[in-house]
C-alpha cells in the first residue's frame, strides 16, 4: 500500500491474477470505509494500454497512480488492477486503474484477463470511464470496438444489472464539435449492443436498461495542457455526490454495504476466475450473509465482555437486582443497536434474520440469570408471606380470610417483581415459576391448617381429658346409684362446652359443613372414650378398690373414727353394710352406661353373691347359676367391663381376702371381753369377806401391818405397771406366763436399782412419797414417758416392752390397701397373700 498527500492505494489484484486480501484490508482501514455505509462509490476506467488513463485519474481524483515515462517508450504501466482512494471528493469515492486493453505484452489472442477484469470492474463498479482517442469514432475497426463489445458482452453474465454509468472520455479532441461526435459514438455503441449475443430473456432489454451512457471530451493533455487540466477540472466536479438522485450514478442498484465491499470483491473475482456466471443478486445476499454473521459475533462476544452484564450476571446469582429487567433490556438494546448500525445497508432480509438469531443467542445467554432472579423474587416472595401469614393468624385474624388476603397480596407482588425484571426483547413467560410460587403457598397453607387443626383439637382434646378424668374416677370411686347418671351429665356438660368453643374456633378456617361435623364428631368421641378409658382403667382395680371400701366402713364408724372394738358392736351388720357398699362398687364397675338404658346387673349380684338362698328361692327350678356367664343380659359386649364370671371370681377373691380381717375382728371383741372380767365371781368375793374377816380385824388392831400391806400394794402396783400383766394375757394364759417370766426378774432389779439411788442422795433427803409409784405414774394417759436410764440393755428392753404394752391398752383395727393392720397385740394379723 502506498501513500502519498493523503491519497492510499493498493495493489488490489496482480498480473497473475491474485487477490491481495491483506492488503485490501489495511487500505479499508487505513481510508476508514467501513465507517461509510452505502455512502461511497466506485470508480473504475477502461481503455486501450498507454491511452493515459492514469494520468486522466491523478489529475481527475488527486490519485497517484504510476503514469507512462513518453521518453522511455510506450509500454504497458499498469499491471492487474490497482485502487486507491479519491483525495478531496464527498462522497468517499474510490477509484481503480485496470491494466490496458490490447497490449502487446498480453498477446494477440490472450484476453482472458481483460475480460475477467472487465467483469470484475462492471460487477463492483457505481461508474465506469471508458478512455478512447477521438479518431476511433467512426471507424469501423477502431480500437474501441472490441473493448466494447468485451463490455457488452460480460454484462450478459450479470443475472442482474446494476445500471452502471458509462462515461466515455473523448482524449485528445479535435476542432469537431462534441455535439457531433456524440450522435456517432452512441450510434455506434447502440450497433455493438445489437451484435452482442444476449440471453433469450434479455433479447428485447434496451441498452437503458443496463447502462446510463455519458459523453464527455478532453483535449491533449501534451498539446493543450492548461485546457485540459480546465476541462478535467469541470469533469471533477460531476463527481461530488455522485450517488445522490441525479448525479452520476443516481440510478445505482445492488450497493454494498461499505463494511462489506472487501469480502465482496474478494468473492466476486473468485467466482470470475472460476469461469463462473456471476449472480449479483445471490452475491449480494451472501456477502449480506457472512457480513451480518461477522458483527452478530463480533457484537455477541462484546456483550459477553461488556462489564456491566457480568456484573450483573455475578450479582444475580447470589441476590435479587433491583431494575434487573430495565438494566439487561438496556445493555442488550446497546447490542442490538450496534448490529443494526453496523449492518443497516446489507440486504433487508439476511440483516433481519441475522438479528434474530444473535437476539436469539443473546436472550439464550441471559436466561439463566433471568431465571435466577425469578427463583430470587419466588423464594423471597414465598418467606415474606410465611411471615405475613402466620403473624396474621397468630394475632387473631381467621384462617381463611388471612390466607386469601395474604395469597392475593403476594402473588401481585410476585407479578409486579417478575414484571419489573421482565426482559423487553423476550416474550419470556413467568407463569411456571408463579404457579410453582403458588403451589408452595397452597402447600405452606395447607401444613400450617394441619398444624393449626391439630394443636386446636389437641388442646380441647387436653381440656375435655383434664375436664373428665379426675371427675369420672372420683365418681367411679364413690360407686353409688348416682354414679353413672352424674358421669352422663358431665360427659353431656363438659362435651357441649368443648364442642362449642371447638366449632367457633373452626369458623375461622371456613370448612365446609361436613368436615366441620366430622371434626366434632370426632371430638365428642374422644370426650366419650376418656369416659370409657377411665371406667376400663377403673375396672381394673375394682377389687383393691372393693378391699379399700370394705376396710373403710368396716374399721371406721359412722363418724370416720376408727373402731375400738369392746365387744358391744355387731360385727355380722357391720361386716354386712361393708360387704354390700362393695358389692356395689362392682356392679357399678360391671358396665358402661352412657346411654341412660336400664339393667339388672345390681340385682343380679346381690341375689347371687350376698343372699344366695333368696336368689335360688327366685330361680327355684333353675339348675343354672345366674353368673355362670360371660355377657349380661341387655348390655352389649362393647359396653361390657366386668363379665358375670369375673364378678363371680372378684367376689369369691374379695371375700377370701377379707374374711381374715372379719375373724381377727371377732378374735379382737374376745380378747376384750376377757380382759374386763379380771374381777373374781361375786360368791367368790363374798367369801374371802366372810372368811377374811378375822383377818381383817387384825390388821385394824395392828396398824403396822396396814403400813407393810401398802407398801407391798406399791410395790405390786408397780411391777403391775411395768410388766403390763393385764396387756400380756390378752394372748392367752401360756403366753402371758411365759412373757411376765423373762422379765420379771429385770423388772425387780431395775426398781431395787432406783430405789438404791434414792438413797444415795446428798443430805439423805428422803424421797417423795410416792417414788416408788413413780413407774407406774410416769406410763399414765397424760404424762410423757420417763427417760430410759443408762443401764444395761435388757432393762431398757423391759421398760421399753412394758411402756409399749402400756399404750397399746386400746387396740384397734385398721386396714390398708396392701391388708389389715393391728395395734392391739391380741388381734396381730397372720401375713396376708399378696394381690397379683
Amino acid at each position: 500500500m502506498y501513500k502519498r498527500d493523503g491519497c492510499c492505494s493498493t495493489h488490489l489484484i496482480d498480473g497473475d491474477g491474485n487477490f491481495n486480501v491483506d492488503g485490501m484490508e489495511n487500505f479499508m482501514k487505513e481510508v476508514k470505509l467501513g465507517q461509510c455505509g452505502l455512502s461511497y462509490a466506485v470508480v473504475a476506467i477502461m481503455g486501450p494500454q498507454s491511452s493515459g488513463k492514469s494520468t486522466l485519474l491523478n489529475h481527475l481524483f488527486g490519485t497517484n497512480f504510476r503514469e507512462m515515462d513518453a521518453f522511455k517508450g510506450r509500454s504497458q504501466t499498469t499491471k492487474g488492477i490497482w485502487m486507491a482512494n479519491c483525495v478531496g471528493i464527498e462522497p468517499c469515492t474510490l477509484v481503480m486503474d485496470l491494466e490496458g486493453t490490447d497490449g502487446r505484452e498480453r498477446g494477440e489472442d490472450d484476453t482472458a484477463f481483460e475480460k475477467q477484469s472487465a467483469l470484475f470492474a462492471l460487477a463492483v463498479s457505481d461508474i465506469v470511464l471508458i478512455n478512447m482517442w477521438c479518431h476511433d469514432i467512426g471507424r469501423e475497426q477502431a480500437a474501441n470496438k472490441p473493448l466494447l463489445k468485451t463490455v457488452f458482452q460480460v454484462m450478459m453474465r450479470l443475472f442482474s444489472p446494476r445500471k452502471t454509468t458509462l462515461v466515455f472520455v473523448i482524449r485528445d479532441k479535435t476542432r469537431t464539435p462534441l455535439e457531433n461526435l456524440e450522435p456517432v459514438l452512441r450510434e455506434d455503441i447502440q450497433k455493438i449492443w445489437d451484435s452482442v449475443p444476449k440471453p433469450q430473456e434479455h433479447k428485447e432489454t434496451p441498452l437503458s436498461e443496463f447502462f446510463n451512457v455519458e459523453v464527455v471530451a478532453l483535449s491533449s493533455y501534451e498539446e493543450k495542457e492548461e485546457q485540459f487540466k480546465e476541462q478535467v477540472a469541470n469533469l471533477r466536479q460531476r463527481f461530488f455526490h455522485s450517488i445522490a438522485p441525479g448525479g452520476l450514478a443516481g440510478d445505482r442498484r445492488g450497493v454494498v454495504p461499505a463494511s462489506g465491499f472487501s469480502f465482496s470483491a474478494q468473492q466476486i473475482w473468485r467466482v470470475i476466475k472460476e469461469n463462473k456466471d456471476l449472480d449479483l443478486p445471490a452475491h449480494k445476499v451472501m456477502v449480506a450473509t457472512v457480513r451480518c454473521d461477522e458483527i452478530a459475533n463480533e457484537k455477541f462476544s462484546s456483550f459477553i465482555t461488556n462489564e456491566e452484564w457480568r456484573e450483573l450476571e455475578e450479582t444475580v446469582q447470589s441476590q435479587i437486582v433491583p431494575g434487573f429487567g430495565r438494566k439487561l433490556t438496556s445493555i442488550l438494546d446497546f447490542c442490538l443497536s450496534e448490529y443494526d448500525a453496523e449492518a443497516t445497508y446489507f440486504e433487508e432480509g439476511v440483516r433481519s434474520s441475522k438479528r434474530k438469531q444473535l437476539e436469539e443467542k443473546l436472550l439464550q445467554l441471559v436466561q439463566p440469570a433471568y431465571q435466577f432472579m425469578l427463583g430470587h423474587i419466588r423464594s423471597g416472595t414465598l418467606e415474606k408471606f410465611k411471615e405475613a401469614f402466620d403473624s396474621a393468624v397468630n394475632e387473631g385474624k381467621g384462617f381463611a380470610a388471612a390466607a386469601r388476603d395474604c395469597t392475593n397480596y403476594f402473588m401481585s407482588k410476585f407479578d409486579e417483581s417478575s414484571a419489573d425484571a421482565d426482559i423487553a426483547q423476550a416474550n419470556w413467560d413467568s407463569s411456571r415459576v408463579r404457579d410453582k410460587l403458588q403451589r408452595d403457598i397452597d402447600a405452606h397453607i395447607a401444613a400450617f391448617r394441619a398444624a393449626k387443626l391439630s394443636e386446636l383439637t389437641t388442646m380441647y382434646e387436653t381440656k375435655l381429658s383434664e375436664a373428665l378424668a379426675g371427675p369420672v374416677e372420683a365418681l367411679l370411686d364413690g360407686a353409688s346409684d348416682d354414679t353413672w347418671p352424674a358421669i352422663r351429665k358431665l360427659l353431656q356438660r363438659e362435651t357441649k362446652t368443648a364442642v362449642s368453643g371447638f366449632s367457633s374456633a373452626l369458623s375461622g378456617f371456613e370448612m365446609d359443613e361436613v368436615t366441620k361435623e366430622k371434626m366434632v364428631s370426632r371430638l365428642e368421641d374422644y370426650a366419650r372414650g376418656i369416659v370409657e378409658a377411665k371406667a376400663k382403667e377403673e375396672a381394673g382395680r375394682v377389687l383393691i378398690r372393693m378391699k379399700d371400701r370394705f376396710s373403710t366402713l368396716f374399721s371406721q364408724d359412722s363418724d370416720s373414727m376408727p373402731r375400738v372394738w369392746t365387744g358391744k358392736e355387731d360385727i355380722k351388720a357391720i361386716t354386712k353394710t361393708a360387704r354390700s357398699s362393695s358389692l356395689k362398687l362392682l356392679s357399678v364397675m360391671a358396665a358402661i352406661r352412657l346411654d341412660d338404658d336400664a339393667d339388672n346387673i345390681e340385682n343380679t349380684l346381690s341375689l347371687a353373691l350376698t343372699d344366695p338362698k333368696a336368689g335360688a328361692a327366685t330361680n327355684r327350678g333353675i339348675s343354672v347359676d345366674p353368673l355362670a356367664s360371660s355377657s349380661w343380659d341387655v348390655v352389649p359386649s362393647s359396653k361390657t367391663l366386668l363379665t358375670p364370671v369375673q364378678c363371680k371370681s372378684l367376689w369369691r377373691q374379695f371375700k377370701a381376702e377379707t374374711e381374715y380381717t372379719v375373724t381377727q375382728a371377732i378374735a379382737a371383741q374376745e380378747a376384750s371381753r376377757r380382759n374386763n372380767n379380771w374381777l373374781p365371781p361375786p360368791w367368790a368375793i363374798l367369801a374371802l369377806v366372810v372368811l377374811g374377816f378375822n383377818e381383817f380385824m387384825t390388821l385394824l388392831r395392828n396398824p403396822l401391818y396396814l403400813g407393810v400391806i401398802f407398801v407391798a400394794f406399791l410395790l405390786m402396783k408397780a411391777l403391775w405397771v411395768q410388766l403390763d400383766i393385764s396387756g400380756e394375757f390378752r394372748n392367752g394364759a401360756l403366753p402371758g406366763i411365759l412373757s411376765i417370766s423373762t422379765k420379771f426378774l429385770p423388772t425387780v432389779m431395775n426398781l431395787l436399782r432406783k430405789l438404791a439411788e434414792e438413797g444415795q442422795r446428798p443430805g439423805n433427803t428422803p424421797p417423795p412419797a410416792n417414788s416408788l409409784r413413780s413407774g407406774a405414774n410416769d406410763n399414765r394417759p397424760g404424762n410423757p414417758p420417763p427417760p430410759p436410764p443408762p443401764a444395761n440393755s435388757s432393762r431398757n428392753g423391759a421398760n421399753d416392752n412394758s411402756e409399749q404394752r402400756s399404750s397399746s391398752a386400746s387396740s384397734t383395727i385398721t386396714q390398708s390397701e396392701n391388708g389389715t393392720e393391728y395395734n392391739s397385740p391380741a388381734a396381730q394379723p397372720r401375713a396376708q397373700p399378696r394381690e397379683q
